[in-house]
This record gives structure tokens, C-alpha cells and sequence, in this order.
């Protein structure tokens, strides 16, 4: 190829190359949102009856939880009472 050729060559592939790069990208954006379309699916009913068992199972396992806290700290104050040491609460003066 000779320079004058080449000369009116590189204007044609530039300019197409930006407008397929422009078609390219538009058709992925329009792909792309395609499939966040398909990925936005409502959870059936079913899904919403074990999300909410889900939920009350939590609320349980939490006050379960609540239960043996409170059963620790009653069982350590009375090992603390029996072995002399005073409870959290209580106070003593100089005076017993």
C-alpha cells in the first residue's frame, strides 16, 4: 500500500472502529440489564412462610439465651455466697 492509500485507510478504520465500540457498549448495557430484570424475582409464598418461621426460631433461640444468662448468674451468686464472697449487689460496712 502506498502512503496516499494508507492516508484516507486510517480516518475509515478509526471511525468505525468508535462507532462499533459505541454498538458494542450499548448492547452490553442493554444485556446487562436484561439479566438484572430476570435476577429481580419476588421470593414466593412459600419462601415467605419459612422466612417468617426463620424469624420466629431467632426470637426463641434469643429468649432462650435471655433464660440461661439469667440461670448463669443465679447459680454464680449462690457459689459466691456460699464461698463468703459478697454478691454484686450487696453491700457491707465496717461495722458487721
Amino acid at each position: 500500500m502506498n502512503a496516499p492509500e494508507l492516508g484516507v485507510l486510517i480516518p475509515i478504520i478509526a471511525v468505525g472502529g468508535f462507532f462499533g465500540w459505541m454498538i458494542t457498549l450499548s448492547l452490553s448495557k442493554m444485556y446487562l440489564a436484561r439479566l438484572k430484570a430476570q435476577g429481580d424475582v419476588r421470593p414466593m409464598a412459600g419462601q415467605e412462610d419459612v422466612l417468617a418461621a426463620l424469624e420466629a426460631l431467632r426470637h426463641e433461640v434469643t429468649e432462650l439465651a435471655e433464660r440461661v444468662d439469667f440461670t448463669e448468674r443465679l447459680l454464680a451468686r449462690g457459689r459466691d455466697v456460699e464461698a463468703g464472697k459478697p454478691a454484686p449487689g450487696d453491700r457491707r460496712t465496717g461495722s458487721a
